[in-house]
């Protein structure tokens, strides 16, 4: 449902009317000729057994003004990347696979160690970085968008709507990132965004004082998904998570770089389904669990770069206020689905909010026991630093890759 409030530090672009997708696309065709755009699509192998991707792939051959498409593919063997080349070969716009476990980015990987630059562990960030290295040295893009590839309501509307602020010549905007609402099968969903960031965002700023940073990142009404945009410039000085805090690190390093004015968001769907992780009660490594504290970890570490001084104490008074916090949110939540006629399980979401707040301790703990690391993988300006030709050598190794 559209609305027109502008009530945060960035702007907010609504969907107000129903306009015709062909006419967004005609608009972009003629943007790519001053500004050329590159969509990049993080993947699992695992993700092509799925129907999400085959139809996001279906959608993206329809889709008239893209220059590029980059795969990032992670968990392959050999045979499954020959496989997953005869997958993506029906896309009609240039496109490249990088094959992440392959021999020659495995030995790009190894070099980077010998510099202590490499990624340090893998997941969604490592896979994201190495593609936009990609798009740097080939040099087709200034605009690069990404999204997940388990979305099971893609339409390629949503593809058209997240390049369009930043494709569009006459915007200022360096950065966007897409947002919508979180309903499916009758059911209110996006629990981490809903019980850990937002009530976790208003639980600092009480208990650490007010903050700009705390402030754009509460400005975005969908701080987790996984849709964004930008300027191909800003690829190459942030720096971000491996982990699952990519999308508050892509945030907080926007932030840091550019002023409020040239960040916006957009809405991108009607409605918004996709893969769900377990809750993961039992296990910390795993599901959402995982995710709420690293996301965590990543808010915290950025907020200590900003002059925060944390303590064990600190931790315990934030945990204290979160669990307050999110169960009114709860409270909150659980009116607006009944009014809505939607199933909202009170006792799941206070489980989900209990396991947060001690997953909230567990990065507190993590973040005082070392305060040395380095968990940010550094920014492609200080690996051409390095090594000159990196770029080029990454180049060559995807090219080499894929023409075989």
């Amino acid at each position: 449902m559209g609305d027109f409030n502008q009530n945060g530090v960035i702007t907010t672009l609504h969907t107000l009317a129903d306009r015709p997708i062909e006419e967004i696309e005609a608009e972009l065709v003629e943007f790519s000729r001053v500004r050329p755009m590159s969509l990049v699509l993080p993947s699992l192998y695992s993700e092509l057994a799925g129907s999400a991707l085959s139809h996001i792939v279906d959608e993206l051959t329809k889709v008239p003004y893209l220059d590029e498409i980059v795969i990032g593919l992670d968990q392959a063997n050999a045979a499954e990347f020959k496989h997953t080349t005869a997958y993506f070969d029906r896309l009609p716009q240039h496109h490249r696979i990088l094959w992440h476990d392959g021999p020659r980015l495995t030995a790009l990987d190894k070099k980077l160690q010998a510099h202590g630059l490499a990624p340090g562990e893998p997941g969604k960030g490592r896979n994201v970085w190495y593609c936009y290295g990609y798009i740097l040295a080939s040099g087709r893009a200034k605009v690069i968008a990404l999204h997940d590839c388990d979305i099971l309501t893609y339409q390629r509307d949503l593809v058209a709507r997240l390049f369009y602020p930043i494709a569009n010549p006459t915007f200022n905007f360096e950065f966007c990132k897409g947002y919508y609402y979180r309903v499916a099968n009758g059911s209110l969903n996006g629990r981490v965004s809903r019980l850990l960031v937002t009530p976790l965002l208003r639980t600092l700023q009480t208990v650490l004082g007010p903050s700009g940073y705390l402030a754009f990142l509460d400005s975005f009404r969908y701080p987790l998904a996984g849709e964004f945009a930008m300027r191909a410039e800003v690829i190459a000085d942030i720096r971000i998570p491996s982990d699952w805090g990519l999308e508050i690190g892509v945030l907080s390093e926007v932030y840091r770089n550019y002023s409020n004015r040239r960040s916006c968001q957009v809405e991108i769907a009607d409605a918004y389904d996709h893969k769900h992780q377990s809750l993961s009660v039992d296990d910390p490594n795993a599901g959402l669990s995982r995710m709420a504290t690293d996301i965590s970890k990543a808010l915290f570490r950025k907020l200590a770069t900003h002059g925060t001084v944390f303590s064990p104490g600190t931790f315990r008074t934030i945990k204290a206020a979160y669990l307050r916090n999110a169960l009114d949110f709860v409270e909150k939540y659980s009116c607006d689905a009944v009014i809505n006629g939607l199933t909202l399980d009170r006792h799941q979401e206070e489980t989900a909010v209990e396991l947060f707040a001690q997953n909230i301790v567990a990065a507190g703990e993590t973040f005082l026991a070392s305060p040395e690391a380095t968990p940010f993988i550094p920014s492609w300006n200080r690996v051409i630093s390095a090594i000159p030709d990196f770029l080029s050598q990454l180049y060559d190794a995807v090219e080499a890759d894929n023409n075989e």
